[in-house]
């Protein structure tokens, strides 16, 4: 069998995580959230030769970010403890088989963790790049019986009523719907499709891993954002043009922990549990890099430890909704 890394990936994908990488590099792969990533763009052309940081757009955005996507969950210590965290939710209330949807699930990451634990899958994706990719990566790991990629949207998923035993919107699909009226469309589409009283699980970006990209990375440039996002958490072109320098990542809201509740409290979910995946790592991917392992696996524990406490949820990058339909 080929051999596994902590994320559950095969060994090649992320190899060599000691060699050194660009800045670019490095703040790319932070978090889908990275605000400063336009600040060094300008700087690193030949680098994201291809990449129009300028079109916030989220489509296009995944479409040029392509492998990428598949890769970010195992780039560094925090990434892979977002994706450990986020497993072990799923491990502990998913049903003991079925059939998942895996809305926003880019180039398969989970939809193949899925699939290897023998569950079939449904992955729907706004990108076109990232579903050819999830279909590419089910195909390298003998998954594509199990595993079906379709390009959609969460605001207007084209199944029937109570078709899943399970359904995952994961790594921050619905923080990319900024309208708030799209956003509960898109909440109440996961919660129609998903059969009654089965497990539901969504993750989303918090609003203030967003303002500390900015007090860290590109205070100069973008400071005029940081009173808007933390006001109401919208980071959207329109902006970026007016508050930054024009170029900037894909559209997003930002969401807070209370925020995140009660939306999808409102959509008719029950939020069984909310858990900060990054919890007190946030924003130090760097720094567990250049760290040993024992010290890392002592982060990794007291993330785990805190991850359901409610001022940690709200710190983190990513925040997981474990809901009941």
């Amino acid at each position: 069998m080929e051999p596994r890394n902590q994320a559950g990936l095969p060994a090649t994908v992320g190899a060599n995580p000691g060699a050194p990488r660009t800045v670019f590099e490095r703040l790319r792969d932070s978090t889908h959230a990275s605000i400063h990533i336009h600040a060094t763009y300008r700087h690193s052309n030949k680098i994201c030769e291809g990449l129009t940081m300028s079109d916030m757009e989220p489509r296009a955005y995944y479409d040029e970010f392509g492998e990428n996507e598949w890769e970010r969950l195992d780039r560094d210590p925090v990434t892979r403890m977002e994706f450990e965290n986020t497993t072990d939710y799923l491990e502990t209330h998913l049903p003991e088989s079925g059939h998942v949807l895996d809305v926003g699930g880019a180039a398969g990451r989970y939809a193949c963790w899925l699939a290897e634990r023998g569950y079939d899958v449904t992955l729907v994706d706004v990108s076109a790049k990232q579903v050819e990719l999830a279909r590419e990566n089910a195909d390298k790991r003998g998954l594509e019986a199990q595993i079906s990629a379709e390009q959609g949207d969460v605001r207007d998923l084209r199944f029937e009523a109570d078709r899943f035993d399970a359904v995952c919107c994961l790594g921050g699909p619905l923080s990319h719907v900024v309208d708030d009226a799209e956003r509960a469309t898109a909440m109440a589409e996961l919660r129609r499709v998903a059969s009654t009283d089965s497990p539901v699980f969504v993750s989303v970006i918090g609003r203030f891993a967003a303002i500390r990209d900015i007090l860290k990375f590109t205070l100069d440039a973008s400071h005029r954002l940081l009173a808007p996002i933390a006001e109401d958490g919208k980071y959207t072109e329109a902006r970026v043009e007016e508050y930054s320098d024009g170029e900037g990542w894909a559209e997003c809201h930002f969401f807070r922990a209370d925020e995140f509740e009660s939306e999808l409290e409102s959509a008719g979910f029950e939020v069984e549990q909310l858990v900060g995946l990054e919890g007190v790592a946030n924003r130090m991917k760097t720094e567990l890099e250049e760290a040993d392992e024992e010290a890392v696996e002592s982060v990794r524990e007291v993330v785990r430890m805190l991850r359901e406490d409610r001022t940690v949820v709200d710190f983190s990058e990513h925040i997981l909704a474990v809901c009941r339909n």
